[in-house]
């Protein structure tokens, strides 16, 4: 029986391993340098409060991909939960997404849909390619609501002007002319009821699997096996030959209150003159658990140091130059694969990372069964 080895216990790499056991004859051994799965989704009870916690920032799940919903609904039951998150400004605390709630709030007026949309549509500039960040808020809503909701929360958030940044990162925040306050879009959203953690045990539960924890990647393990699957940063596994990809990370500083702190699950904080970027309070990701005390962590962000978690990749233009010198290498290789967000170095959401697990899952295995070459990419990979 072929061996075969998944570096990294995130969702990239347990829907991977899942998959590949279920297409293939092979034994698969999942390592994770952590002491847990899940990676960034792993969720764990507080143990002053209760609370269920989400450790590295929370995940609200949302897709409208029919499979994917019901592939996590197989290892877990989902609590419906819609994403309203709440944006603090000098003059108030506002709906955001942007809608028409906002827009009425913020203005001082009572404009109804079609009146608000000619309303923006006359406040944004005429730019005809946004070329980054801040001309493509510009053009959506103009300056004011820019430079209230987005570019001080940006360059708290980046570390960087929003020039800098490209303009389709601004392409996931909807505005709405309605007073619909989900941040997202997705058909099917939801939290496991017991955890992230415990649903990423669940699909790694399996007999053809093996799980490794407190285990990094070392360069002479893929001697041992048929091929090596790679869901940890793409610079690292290269031992940064070309230099290192910038990311952000984030950190928080938690505090312990009686009753209720703030009422809801999220507030940004989008002045510069606030150091943090948000304040998180978890026990109401659980609105279906009750708890006398709450645990809040207050968010900042900053540039990824060599200690620090890689979290949002940046992907500047140098970033992208640098990228390209590791594709290389890595469509060289015989035996390695990188998927997720790390091992592809792009901004993915939970869904679509799994819908890459799934499919690139077929793909190998498609490959290794009529004798080609195996993927070493997602066929969604772009540089």
């Amino acid at each position: 029986m072929k061996k075969l080895l998944v570096v990294g216990a995130g969702f990239s790499g347990a829907v991977l391993a899942r998959e590949l056991v279920g297409l293939n004859d092979v034994q698969v051994l999942v390592i994770e340098r952590r002491a847990h799965v899940a990676g960034s989704c792993h969720t764990s009870r507080d143990d002053e409060t209760g609370v269920m916690v989400h450790r590295y920032g929370a995940h609200i799940f949302h897709t409208s991909d029919v499979e994917v919903w019901d592939y996590v609904r197989r290892f877990s039951e989902f609590f419906p939960f819609v994403n309203r998150p709440k944006a603090s400004i000098a003059s108030g605390v506002y709906s955001f997404p942007i809608n028409l709630h906002t827009i009425n709030q913020f203005f001082g007026m009572k404009l109804d849909p079609t009146e608000a949309a000619r309303f923006i549509a006359r406040k944004g500039e005429a730019i005809a390619e946004p070329r980054n960040f801040e001309e493509q808020a510009l053009k959506f809503v103009g300056r004011e609501l820019y430079e209230a909701f987005f570019k001080g929360y940006t360059q708290k958030q980046w570390g960087c002007d929003p020039r800098e940044l490209p303009a389709s990162i601004l392409t996931r925040l909807p505005v709405r002319c309605n007073y619909n306050d989900n941040y997202y879009d997705s058909i099917y959203q939801g939290i496991p009821v017991d955890g992230y953690t415990a649903l990423v045990e669940r699909i790694l539960d399996h007999q053809g699997i093996d799980v490794k924890l407190d285990t990094p990647w070392e360069d002479d393990m893929r001697d041992e096996f048929e091929h090596v699957f790679v869901t940890g940063p793409l610079d690292a596994h290269y031992a940064h030959r070309f230099g290192r990809l910038s990311y952000r990370t984030v950190y928080w500083d938690r505090a312990v209150h009686c009753g209720d702190f703030q009422g809801h699950p999220a507030i940004n904080y989008t002045d510069m003159s606030v150091p943090h970027t948000r304040v998180r309070e978890h026990k109401h990701y659980a609105p279906w658990e009750s708890h006398d005390k709450t645990v809040v962590f207050t968010e900042f962000s900053k540039e990824t140091s060599t200690h620090d978690e890689p979290y949002y990749p940046k992907r500047l233009a140098r970033d992208r130059e640098i990228l390209r010198d590791y594709a290389a290498l890595a469509e060289r290789e015989h035996k390695v694969s990188f998927l997720g967000r790390l091992g592809t170095y792009r901004y993915l959401d939970m869904h679509q990372v799994i819908r890459e697990g799934l499919d690139f899952a077929r793909l190998w295995s498609a490959a290794a069964a009529a004798g080609g070459r195996r993927p070493v990419f997602p066929e969604s990979f772009r540089i």
